[in-house]
């Protein structure tokens, strides 16, 4: 059983930073791509960013030049570097991976159960 677990989460005032952590535990072959989306209350989940096994990175425009994605691979984790915040960052942020159980089965997506991002003004 894949399960991704966050971390990092929590409250900033505006202009401060977070980092988020997330790391796959559990059995399966191969991780293909990692990233973060974020949902507000009474909003839908929108992609932040994502990166490939290749380490192609592609961020929402809202983010780029604050945020940064990036992966180690050796710990099945992803990272998410949030500077300059807004309060329009706040949210829930959920990890996700597209993840392949089995070397026979097709490519799956997991999520983590989601950490709070609140940025204070």
């Amino acid at each position: 059983q894949v399960q991704l677990v966050e971390s990092g989460g929590g409250l900033v005032q505006a202009g401060g930073s977070l980092r988020l952590s997330c790391a796959a535990s559990g059995s399966f072959f191969r991780i293909h791509v990692m990233g973060w989306y974020r949902q507000a209350p009474g909003k839908q989940r929108d992609l932040v960013a994502r990166i490939t096994s290749r380490e192609y990175t592609t961020y929402q425009d809202s983010v780029k030049g604050r945020f940064t994605i990036s992966r180690d691979n050796a710990k099945n984790a992803v990272y998410l570097e949030m500077n300059s915040l807004k309060p329009e960052d706040t949210a829930a942020y959920y990890c996700y991976g597209e993840i392949q159980p089995t070397r026979w089965q097709r490519t799956l997506v997991y999520w983590g159960q989601g950490t709070p991002v609140t940025v204070s003004s």
